[in-house]
């Protein structure tokens, strides 16, 4: 799915002339990697935030230690101050956040699976939460990177 959402946003951007941007916690990099494994993409992609830990999170985004004490990293609401941090931070049209727990493990409250998203664009910042279910580190990490990359593609 990946080799068919990175060139169609890339496409899209560069036509409209929209610069995207991704703060990640669990993917750990891999939106940021697709799009910038398709040639020409430094015409609509400047960065991508890496923000593991929790202060990662705080020091380069903003996230506001109330917020991540309050809700957990694992919450729609951290990941619509990631995805608001990054697109001030980057200057750009569109990012997209993830925070999740890829596993193993989770708890009762937060599940191994459980990622939640937010899009932010100059029209506001949408959030979800999707349950892919404990299939294992590798597939959930993967499931979480093409659900950013098709949150990207529907803001195009």
């Amino acid at each position: 799915m990946t080799a068919l959402l990175a060139p169609r946003i890339l496409e899209r951007a560069k036509a409209q002339g929209k610069t995207v941007t991704c703060a990640e916690s669990c993917t750990g990099g891999m939106v940021a990697a697709a799009l910038t494994d398709i040639a020409g993409s430094s015409a609509i992609f400047e960065r991508g935030f890496v923000t593991y830990s929790n202060t990662a999170k705080q020091d380069m985004l903003g996230v506001l230690p109330d917020t991540l004490q309050t809700f957990g990293a694992v919450s729609e609401e951290v990941a619509r101050e990631m995805a608001n941090g990054a697109r001030q931070a980057a200057k750009s049209d569109i990012a997209v956040a993830i925070s999740g727990i890829a596993g193993p493990g989770g708890s009762e409250h937060k599940p191994e699976g459980r990622v939640c998203f937010a899009l932010a664009t100059a029209q506001g910042t949408h959030t979800e939460t999707i349950e892919f279910g404990a299939l294992g580190r590798a597939q959930v990490r993967n499931k979480a990177k093409d659900h950013a990359l098709s949150l990207i593609l529907s803001a195009l």
